[in-house]
């Protein structure tokens, strides 16, 4: 008699362990998210919505943006921005288009992740509207211009003078299908 205590107990243990361990887990995600937000980890950025009434830039500072691309090993795309060094003046939106090609005989749908360095400057650097922010299908041997407007906040720290924007291309394995 015992002995089947001893085992529902067990049971019992481990059962609501593993539901707390599940719950932890899938809590991580937004806590994670929201300590990049805040530190700038991992290169995470602001997404922002233009204002039409913006106050007057009366700084004369100009940043050093360079562009960066990279495609991951397993997705048969060429990726390249078509400007790779960009002065920037703080406060003001900027626009710059990568070009992208599917160099495989069937379509693909691949999402690109950014990524900016040094990890303060991810703080202030903020998009508009990126190509990275939705999933990208290529048809076989198409080629798409993609753009990302984007402006670095008058607030970037004074000793920061230049920032690189990385984008790497991943594969999406798995679709969902919208009906």
């Amino acid at each position: 008699m015992d002995n089947k205590k001893g085992i529902k107990k067990t049971t019992a243990s481990l059962f609501l362990f593993t539901v707390f361990m599940f719950g932890f887990g899938y809590g991580l995600v937004p806590l994670y998210d929201v300590f990049c937000k805040i530190t700038g980890l991992n290169g995470k950025t602001i997404r922002v919505t233009e204002n039409i009434n913006r106050e007057v830039i009366v700084s004369d500072r100009l940043i050093k943006v360079q562009f960066d691309a990279n495609i991951n090993g397993d997705l048969p795309w060429t990726l390249k921005p078509n400007q790779r060094i960009m002065r920037v003046q703080p406060g003001k939106f900027y626009e710059a288009v990568y070009t992208v090609k599917n160099i495989k005989d069937k379509d693909i749908v691949g999402q690109a992740i950014p990524s900016v360095s040094p990890q303060i400057a991810s703080l202030y650097f903020k998009k508009a509207e990126c190509f990275c922010f939705v999933n990208q299908l290529l048809k076989a041997g198409e080629t798409k211009e993609m753009v990302v407007r984007f402006e670095v906040d008058k607030d970037l720290p004074e000793d920061v003078e230049e920032l690189t924007l990385s984008y790497t291309f991943f594969r999406v394995k798995k679709v969902a299908s919208i009906n």
